[in-house]
């Protein structure tokens, strides 16, 4: 039996791939290396590709670095504004150590926003030019993203309120750390506010957590300036012009005093009878002073001008039905 031939070269010759042909492609470098037929024609899947992929990623990469850094810069104040809030407007009183703390948080509030929306569009970007380096169909995809997109709008809409109505309350700076605020489910002392949750702290002590998008309306005691109002009740018969005399001196003299001299802006204002009752004759003034001040300068005029009223024996209310005890 006459073994059988083994034969030593194909039946038909192996052509190399026409690419080859094409000066600087990858194609003909990997049949220049490799002689591989199968590997000259795949160059552009197995080494083009996946280099023009990784590069734009990596440029992606260096943009997301460079332009954090930027935001990074832009939000450290080193004690000073911050230079991303310059143009935004600042209603923060001037209230010492407080007002670093709310430009530090409002700026790295901000920046944080900042960060993710540069991170969400370089990153979505660079994904897109990989698919289509790779000749997908981005139509379909891109239906199919607006579709779950609604989809997760209507289930998360709470969620995107409460972050929605904290990015407009950071730029709008309606109130910071610090401020003395009434937002309708409690009043207190903001101590912080997030993009989604503000919290603050009432006079009892209760730590409150309101979502920001529920805020409809916000009381701010911290803005600008701030009024103490002191009504004080006399007797029906009393005189109504003694008793302003009377007020307008305390009141006078209490912001002539160091404790409170910098805390009044304006000269004090008796402004007469605000009440009348069968009881009493309820007479009001006013002081023009700095936020967050007023309850301490009302505190004060109210327990001077009692004591000055007691003293000067002006008729006090009907409700009160026994004499002051006699001095010793």
């Amino acid at each position: 039996m006459t073994p059988a031939l083994i034969p030593t070269q194909l039946p038909f010759p192996m052509e190399p791939p026409k690419c080859i042909t094409e000066d600087g492609s990858w194609c003909a470098e990997v049949w220049r290396l490799t002689g591989n037929e199968w590997l000259a024609a795949s160059a552009g899947w197995l080494v083009a590709k996946p280099l023009k992929i990784l590069m734009i990623f990596v440029v992606a990469f260096l943009i997301r670095l460079v332009v954090r850094r930027l935001i990074d810069r832009l939000t450290s104040g080193n004690g000073k504004m911050p230079a991303l809030l310059r143009p935004l407007k600042e209603r923060a009183p001037a209230l010492g150590s407080l007002i670093s703390e709310r430009r530090t948080q409002r700026a790295r509030t901000i920046g944080s926003v900042l960060k993710s929306v540069v991170t969400f569009l370089v990153y979505g970007l660079a994904f897109i030019l990989a698919l289509g380096e790779l000749g997908v169909q981005l139509g379909p995809i891109i239906a199919s993203a607006g579709i779950v997109g609604v989809a997760l709008g209507f289930g998360a809409q709470n969620l995107v309120k409460d972050f929605l109505s904290g990015i407009f309350m950071m730029l709008e700076d309606q109130y910071g750390v610090g401020d003395v605020v009434d937002v309708g489910p409690a009043s207190g002392t903001i101590e912080a506010v997030g993009l989604r949750v503000t919290t603050l702290r009432d006079v009892n002590g209760t730590v409150w957590y309101v979502r920001n998008g529920e805020i409809l309306r916000v009381g701010n005691s911290s803005q600008g300036f701030a009024v103490a109002v002191v009504d004080l009740p006399v007797g029906y018969g009393a005189d109504v012009d003694a008793v302003s005399g009377l007020l307008a001196r305390v009141a006078t003299e209490l912001s002539g005093e160091d404790a409170y001299k910098a805390d009044v802006i304006e000269p004090p204002e008796v402004l007469g009878v605000e009440k009348v009752t069968p009881e009493s004759v309820t007479i009001r003034m006013t002081v023009k002073v700095r936020p967050g001040r007023q309850w301490a300068v009302q505190r004060a005029l109210r327990a001077r001008a009692m004591g000055a009223i007691e003293e000067s024996g002006i008729q006090p209310p009907m409700g009160r039905l026994f004499p002051p005890a006699p001095s010793a």
